[in-house]
């Protein structure tokens, strides 16, 4: 079973769903864009605002079948409202562990959510029964153990980061998931494994640097509250690390590097 720590560290607040609506299927599920064909049939687990979920519904079109799938309420009130004149694509609540398909989709997709669960083999499980015999599952996620920073930031982000990376990890999250994500799909039965490098970078350069770069100032200004309210930073430390960190975005970094694996399978059973 999953987690009541991880639930709740897992809840988006704040600044924290704004790098959500910046996505797109091309910039941010690159892997994925390549595999759609037209009247494909896609679960998007944990699609929050359904950005990424809208791409893919243009993608398979009114022959297709896409549904979206989130836990967050709010969230999936907003992909109603923003994308109801896309035909074929649905949006719903639900819980991850319990999903009402059996072999439905073509793909069954999850963007940077495991990460968030402390059983995603689990996950993994009931992502197997939603997809069709012959059918893919695609997992991209991270491992921020490897991020990388050009120049260095601030003592007092890294501070946080590492922080950061304890508070996951304390509720049972595996930091370096993406990396294990190949062995977990072997535990479940999918076969066929192939991996795909999406790692991003952004550069100063880069027409959406700001909002991109920002992504550590927005998680100090969000979920760096849960963690001073659970014990892992002070708040005085939290708001150096942010304020810090800005100072560092207008100043000196020249990149950022998150590494971010695209790792798909088959269901041959």
């Amino acid at each position: 079973m999953e987690s009541n720590v991880a639930r709740n560290r897992a809840e988006l607040s704040g600044n924290a769903t704004n790098v959500l609506n910046s996505r797109t299927l091309s910039s941010s599920h690159k892997r994925l864009a390549e595999l759609l064909r037209e009247g494909m049939t896609v679960l998007d687990v944990g699609c929050g605002t359904g950005a990424i979920t809208r791409g893919i519904a243009e993608i398979v079109g009114p022959t297709g079948r896409v549904v979206g799938i989130d836990s967050n309420p709010a969230l999936i009130e907003t992909a109603k409202q923003t994308y109801c004149d896309i035909s074929g694509l649905e949006f719903e609540i639900g819980d991850i562990f319990n999903l009402p398909y059996k072999e439905e989709f073509d793909i069954v997709t999850s963007a940077r959510v495991l990460q968030w669960l402390s059983n995603p083999l689990e996950a993994l499980n009931v992502f197997k029964s939603s997809t069709k015999s012959g059918g893919m599952v695609l997992i991209l996620d991270y491992n921020h153990e490897k991020i990388s920073w050009e120049p260095e930031p601030p003592s007092s982000m890294k501070s946080f980061y590492s922080a950061f990376l304890k508070w996951r990890s304390d509720a049972g999250m595996d930091n370096t998931i993406a990396d294990h994500l190949p062995d977990l799909f072997k535990k479940v039965g999918i076969n066929d494994i192939i991996i795909t490098p999406q790692h991003e970078t952004v550069k100063r350069t880069d027409n959406d640097f700001n909002s991109r770069i920002s992504i550590w100032a927005d998680v100090a200004a969000s979920r760096g509250i849960q963690m001073v309210k659970d014990g892992f930073i002070t708040e005085s430390e939290r708001a150096a690390a942010e304020k810090e960190y800005r100072e560092w975005i207008n100043e000196a970094v020249v990149s950022q590097t998150m590494y971010l694996l695209a790792v798909e399978g088959l269901k041959n059973n």
